[in-house]
């Protein structure tokens, strides 16, 4: 099954090298481990049944990196051509399970790496626009406003980030429905985070920050991994 996503990733940056990316190298996907995604009890958490445009949170690759998974509601196809800060071209591959319609990001806003923390989110997925001439459907961080949309690969279409969120590269079982992250595609941010939090994640992880995920991560609602939710 990694072959498999390592294919499909690889021949989608093909794609995108044939839209008007060629003069930039590629990105490629990076593998760590194959991590499967649990609720809080331990129950592995079924593609068919995750409900649509909540805000979950799991911590991927490290134990204090977050992301976001998002059951998206709708059937959405690969192939959306992206690109990192320093210009690596790379293809978004889609999104698995059943309908097609669940994705990952990382959390980390790829402007000044806001992030879901313990005390408070100033960034999070908004079925609906809370103001007046936003927009729905969109990830957005209240730092800068950089918004980010989730069915183009986390692709920026408003504010001053930039590069997109960093794909986390989901499989799901076939068999079981079951889901795990596998890796990375585009522009991670991991080591500046580590150097520009190091202190508060060190606090916040017991000094376990830089620990891999291991072959399970937690799933929680924001509302639940996050004290505070920031509405903007």
């Amino acid at each position: 099954m990694r072959r498999r996503i390592f294919l499909k990733t690889c021949a989608a940056a093909t794609l995108a090298s044939t839209r008007g990316f060629a003069a930039a190298a590629d990105a490629s996907p990076r593998f760590y481990s194959r991590a499967r995604l649990e609720w809080a009890g331990g129950k592995p958490v079924s593609a068919a049944v995750l409900p649509a445009e909540v805000n979950f949170i799991f911590n991927y690759p490290y134990a204090a990196t977050p992301c976001f998974l998002l059951n998206l509601g709708r059937r959405l196809q690969a192939g959306a051509p992206l690109r990192t800060a320093d210009a690596r071209a790379y293809s978004w591959p889609g999104g698995v399970g059943p309908g097609q319609n669940i994705v990952a990001y990382s959390a980390i806003c790829a402007h000044k790496m806001s992030y879901p923390a313990r005390q408070i989110s100033f960034i999070s997925y908004r079925k609906q626009a809370t103001q007046t001439g936003k927009r729905s459907s969109v990830i957005h961080c209240c730092s800068e406003h950089s918004e980010y949309d989730p069915a183009r690969g986390a692709a920026v279409i408003g504010g001053p980030a930039p590069q997109p969120l960093a794909v986390i590269l989901l499989e799901c079982d076939e068999r079981t429905d079951e889901l795990y992250a596998v890796g990375t595609l585009g522009g991670e941010m991991f080591d500046k985070f580590f150097r520009e939090f190091e202190f508060r994640l060190s606090v916040d992880f017991l000094g376990k920050a830089h620990q891999p995920a291991g072959t399970s991560c937690r799933v929680l609602e924001l509302s639940k991994y996050s004290r505070q939710q920031m509405q903007c």
